[in-house]
């Protein structure tokens, strides 16, 4: 599929569902729509992901150059900016379909439904959960996979990319891995799953573990896509809720170097690894045994020396294997993850 991808003011920084999708997903993309940045490539900011022109806008593109536009970008609370508006109309007018995570939906906006109607479009809001939804059994636990979870410091340190990144080097080392996402950029690379900071507090872990039932008997080990952080004071309850659905076997702790304060909450202090690693542990003991046996720390914003000593003393404090999925190679983490 042709896409285009909205991230208007936010690439590549912030435009973590667009980094995502252009790293990982299988369509073409066509370009991406950033005002501030437009007349530059993607390549000029990032180079391990699938180079794209960078537009103002629908209008600087043929009318039958895209199939779909896709909302790269989730601001805080996932709600629709207005000034996306224009080129979700000239999309639609296009005849494109339109592909969303945010909160607000698309298929509930008046005008797109009716525009989507006019040209014969569909609205895909990635982040509507199943409607037949339940409560948790507890089960997770009783399938035939090695659960592995994603666990973070805080949001946006790397979860998702390292469950992608884990997935596919653990593949090509000869794992039968399958991944669960929760978010909508798993769910938007992967094709499916359950969108998890959308579902009723009651049915999160029963999301989770219906999902694990689901592909568990298919697959040797499960990479289970993590959310949120379990200290951060918005989405703490996302987190528990994956932890106990889950049931899983062993965590990988993601941070983020240099980060000291929860982004976006910047009066509330991050605490230390071994913190961390003790409030998972003991969060998780009374559903499952597990451990954290890895970690992965971003290191985008270090040079190369200061990274590697980053990641080092990261290791340490953990005490265990770590590195950063993206600059250096994942052996040591496979080894205990997969063993």
């Amino acid at each position: 599929m042709r896409i285009a991808i909205l991230a208007h003011e936010k690439f590549p920084d912030r435009a973590k569902t667009a980094l995502g999708v252009l790293r990982y997903a299988d369509d073409d993309v066509v370009a991406v729509l950033d005002r501030d940045a437009a007349g530059d490539r993607v390549a000029d900011y990032v180079g391990d992901v699938q180079d794209a022109p960078i537009v103002e806008g629908m209008d600087d593109l043929e009318a039958d150059a895209v199939d779909a536009l896709l909302i790269g970008i989730a601001p805080i609370g996932g709600g629709f900016d207005e000034s996306w508006r224009d080129d979700v109309r000239t999309a639609l007018e296009n005849g494109c379909d339109v592909i969303s995570g945010l909160h607000y939906f698309l298929s509930q906006d008046e005008e797109f439904v009716e525009l989507a109607d006019e040209y014969g479009c569909e609205l895909r809001d990635v982040r509507k959960p199943d409607d037949d939804l339940t409560v948790a059994e507890g089960v997770a636990g009783d399938v035939d996979a090695e659960i592995v979870l994603t666990v973070g410091t805080d949001c946006s340190v790397g979860k998702m990319t390292t469950t992608m990144e884990l997935a596919r080097d653990a593949r090509e080392a000869g794992y039968d891995v399958g991944v669960i996402p929760t978010g909508q950029t798993g769910i938007m690379i992967e094709g499916w799953g359950n969108p998890i900071d959308r579902v009723v507090s009651d049915f999160t872990a029963g999301a989770v573990e219906e999902m694990i039932l689901e592909k568990g008997d298919e697959h040797d080990y499960l990479l289970v896509e993590g959310q949120g952080s379990i200290v951060h004071p918005a989405y703490s309850a996302v987190t528990c809720g994956i932890l106990h659905g889950s049931m899983a076997d062993r965590l990988v702790l993601c941070h983020d170097a240099g980060r000291e304060v929860v982004h976006g909450y910047e009066s509330f202090d991050l605490p230390s690894i071994p913190t961390y690693v003790d409030l998972y542990e003991s969060l998780a003991a009374p559903i499952s045994d597990a451990a954290v046996v890895a970690g992965v720390l971003n290191t985008s914003d270090l040079e190369d020396e200061a990274a590697e000593r980053a990641v080092d003393e990261f290791a340490a404090e953990l005490d265990a294997p770590a590195t950063d999925v993206i600059r250096y190679d994942t052996d040591e983490v496979l080894e205990v993850l997969f063993e």
